[in-house]
């Protein structure tokens, strides 16, 4: 018997190389990127496709929202502070991540598909992940409820861990490390010295793994 289908948001970065592998173990999955047109965008891309030629997914998508990656550049979404619940920095990321999940439900309304998968990850800090938590509970209640799609349902399985907890399961399930992109540049090799760079080495160093991005050190 086929398996159903499943969208999977899936920009490139490791947590997505993670979630389409856990989705794959349950799903066909058919993955989607949201092409937001900013400049780190085309390594993005690039990973993207990696991990399409890795997992060979039912069908792929791209969602074109340059608009979305204009204003990102302009300062942000303007909703990012309506709700007074949503402190720090992730209530813009949850914002950024609103039509991205929706535009999915279009494609998984389409496709029939029983469950959209997210690379979404807050950790275990209980404020974060109560917030995160009520906004999934949201967001599959009004797919489910008011738009008719009692079926489907959005899936994130890395929302309570840590990064290094993410690499661990990676390598569990045979996920594609090596295709997940960190870094904040467009460069063809990882700079090293962003913010996503140092997450990741930090992530690997106490995942008690090498970093297959990395050439190793010989002494």
């Amino acid at each position: 018997m086929a398996k159903d289908l499943a969208i999977v948001l899936n920009n490139g970065s490791l947590n997505s190389a993670v979630v389409t592998a856990l989705a794959g173990q349950k799903f066909r999955p058919i993955t989607v990127y949201a092409d937001l047109g900013v400049v780190p965008s085309a390594r993005c891309r690039t990973a993207y496709d990696q991990q399409v030629a890795h997992f060979k997914p039912y069908r792929e998508h791209t969602l074109a929202m340059s608009q979305l990656g204009s204003m990102r550049l302009a300062g942000g979404s303007p909703a990012a502070n309506i709700d007074p619940r949503q402190q720090g920095l992730l209530a813009p990321q949850l914002v950024d991540l609103l039509p991205v999940v929706f535009a999915a439900a279009t494609i998984a309304a389409h496709y029939q598909a029983s469950a959209i998968y997210i690379g979404l990850r807050v950790g275990p800090a209980p404020d974060d992940l109560a917030q995160a938590t009520e906004y999934i509970q949201i967001c599959n209640e009004l797919l489910q409820l008011p738009c008719g799609q009692p079926e489907l349902e959005i899936q994130a399985p890395l929302l309570e861990l840590e990064p290094w907890q993410v690499l661990d399961v990676g390598l569990q399930v045979g996920a594609p490390l090596e295709k997940g992109w960190s870094c904040a540049e467009s460069n063809p090799e990882p700079c090293g010295v962003c913010r996503g760079c140092r997450a990741r080495e930090s992530a690997f160093q106490m995942a008690g793994k090498p970093d297959p991005l990395r050439p190793v050190k010989k002494g």
